[in-house]
């Protein structure tokens, strides 16, 4: 009988038992997915690939445009693209330290990693550095949003002239004298019939639409930076009430043990 019993233990597990036990094992790593902090990581790196590649050709636009048709030559255009690519990738590395950061700090991972003192004081300081980072980064965005705001309504402006405006007649930009350097003629301030065309249907046109969708991804950025911020701060008190909870596990072990001690004839 005892042969018997441990030859059936010893035997496979059946479909069902097989069935439950790969549902537990992928529920224990859906548990350990950090969603908000991956939801936002796909907004940040879907927001900054599209500003990137927005900006990219809308700056390569607003150089043609004032070479071509208002003759002036801009030499910080290429140092601009430089820095979108730049920060591109710096935005895509930081969304994915913090995705970590939020790996560790979520289901059973966070009670193997912040099991000890060291471990929970690193984890709190590594939330609060990334917060303090998040926190200018969303500052910066803004500005950008502004400033991207600010260049859209001038592509915008510059459309309804262009679809207003008499084709036989020409776009005066007097009245953005401070946008040209000192000392530009006046004809150069203006756009005339022989240039409408080059300036309204390939530069403004295309660039407006650029400016757009970078403004929109942009903002989709700014959502991202909230969204990380609400994250980190939470993974912030997870951690610390972690030291709480692995207090809560001692004091019922030793109740426990405790409790084992005592001779049964009591009860």
């Amino acid at each position: 009988m005892g042969s018997e019993q441990y030859a059936y233990s010893d035997a496979p597990l059946t479909p069902s038992e097989d069935g439950r036990e790969t549902g537990r094992k992928c529920r224990d790593c859906m548990t350990r997915v950090p969603y908000a902090t991956l939801i936002a990581t796909v907004m940040c790196c879907v927001g900054v690939g599209v500003f990137c590649g927005t900006m990219y050709r809308g700056t390569t636009l607003t150089l043609r445009l004032f070479e071509d048709v208002f003759k002036l030559h801009i030499k910080w255009v290429e140092p601009v693209q430089l820095t979108f690519m730049v920060v591109g990738a710096g935005m895509g590395g930081l969304g994915l330290m913090i995705l970590f950061v939020g790996c560790l700090s979520t289901g059973d991972t966070r009670n193997k990693v912040y099991r000890t003192w060291r471990g929970r004081v690193g984890g709190r300081i590594s939330c609060a550095i990334f917060m303090g980072i998040t926190y200018l980064l969303s500052l910066a965005w803004l500005l950008m949003f502004a400033a991207l705001i600010i260049v859209t309504l001038f592509y915008t402006l510059a459309w309804f002239q262009c679809q207003h405006i008499p084709q036989n007649e020409c776009i005066e930009y007097n009245q953005f004298s401070f946008l040209f350097p000192a000392g530009t003629p006046e004809e150069d301030k203006r756009v005339c019939p022989g240039e409408r065309k080059l300036f309204c249907k390939d530069y403004v046109n295309n660039a407006e639409i650029m400016f757009i969708l970078a403004s929109v991804s942009a903002f989709l950025v700014i959502l991202s930076l909230v969204h990380y911020l609400m994250c980190l701060a939470a993974n912030y008190a997870h951690i610390k009430d972690q030291e709480k909870f692995m207090d809560l596990q001692e004091i019922q072990f030793l109740h426990e043990s405790e409790m084992s001690t005592l001779p049964k004839d009591r009860f």
